[in-house]
């Protein structure tokens, strides 16, 4: 693949995790209580993810995690 894989993170206030998805991962739904532990997993999941689905053989697979999370200033 010759760009990066888009990885799109939003912050779940009630259960205290990062929540991702991404459309260009089939099946790609995980959460983690932080980010690094976030990329942690995806790091695992999105090359058996791409396997499973017939996409790419499992190897290096770069990615890029865009996070989003909502905050008030007071």
């Amino acid at each position: 693949m010759d760009r990066p894989l888009y990885v799109h993170a939003i912050w779940d206030d009630a259960a205290q995790v990062w929540v991702a998805t991404s459309d260009e991962v089939p099946g790609l739904a995980t959460e983690a209580a932080t980010a690094e532990d976030l990329v942690a997993k995806l790091k695992l999941l999105i090359p058996e993810l791409l396997e499973a689905n017939g996409i790419l053989p499992a190897s290096q697979v770069a990615f890029e995690l865009l996070t989003r999370r909502f905050e008030v200033a007071a």
